[in-house]
């Protein structure tokens, strides 16, 4: 399956504006582009890269002021094939979890595991160990909370979301992970693009989703509460303790976003269910 990615961000500025952006594909998946997603500004601007500390791929520039646009287009090569799964991946005791996944069991800015591990425990703690108990987690906050793209708030916690039940995909994002901490399992934020292929009709605008990655059997697995399904050409940008560590744009001054866009389409080769 071949899949046309990108995306156009436009600002307007009021003075010379500091940025960094977050918007290539991910270097572990850069193999995969057949044309590669390279990040062109107009007006064209100085451009410095560098690799975060989550290994993230990330560009500082200095926005001009007035009318600035951000954009990328690449076409990326999937196997097409939906999310991989394994059922009877099992849960690692703490103890013998390897170092660099000790930090996705803590509290994070989103997650806050404080104020939720006595409902997780008291919610999952009679489910098996696991995947099945990540699905679990994710049928839950699935059904918890109601998708409203006009309640979306930057500033809304995992507890929040809970105790709302009203969020995006960073929110249902978000509480997944910060349930599946609270019960001893590492878990992690991703953003990236998610196809509509395979969906019905008729498809929403284009947009950046957000997923998590939990470690089971010695390997990160893919988990998406919003949609709680399989689905095909999940390409992934970025990813960290929550949405804090990746926003796909920072700016520093003030601006005004007046146009976004973004897809993944499949060229050809798409698969249908």
């Amino acid at each position: 399956m071949r899949v046309s990615i990108g995306c156009r961000l436009r600002y307007k500025l009021t003075q010379p504006t500091p940025l960094i952006a977050t918007l290539n594909v991910h270097y572990s998946r850069f193999g995969d582009l057949e044309r590669a997603d390279y990040l062109v500004t107009s007006p064209s601007v100085t451009l410095d890269s560098y690799r975060d500390g989550f290994g993230n791929w990330c560009t500082r520039m200095i926005a001009p002021p007035g009318d600035f646009t951000l954009s990328t287009d690449g076409i990326f090569r999937d196997q097409g094939l939906p999310d991989p799964i394994s059922p009877g991946a099992m849960q690692h005791a703490v103890e013998r979890l390897p170092h660099d996944t000790l930090v996705y069991l803590l509290g994070s800015r989103y997650c806050d595991t404080d104020l939720l591990s006595e409902q997780a425990w008291s919610l999952f703690e009679t489910t098996p160990q696991g995947w099945e108990r990540v699905q679990a987690i994710c049928d839950y906050v699935h059904g918890a909370v109601r998708f409203d793209y006009m309640q979306a708030d930057a500033t809304r916690t995992a507890s929040q979301t809970l105790s709302g039940g009203t969020g995006v995909c960073r929110d249902f994002t978000h509480l997944g992970i910060a349930f599946c901490r609270c019960m001893n399992i590492p878990a992690r934020y991703c953003t990236g693009y998610l196809s509509d292929i395979g969906e019905p009709l008729p498809h929403p605008p284009g947009d950046f989703a957000a997923w998590m990655e939990v470690y089971l059997d010695n390997q990160w697995w893919a988990f998406d509460p919003r949609n709680n399904a399989r689905r095909y050409a999940r390409i992934l940008i970025a990813r960290g303790r929550d949405a804090a560590d990746v926003p796909l744009t920072q700016t520093f001054g003030p601006n005004t976003l007046t146009d976004f866009k973004v897809w993944t389409e499949a060229i050809s080769g798409a698969t249908s269910r």
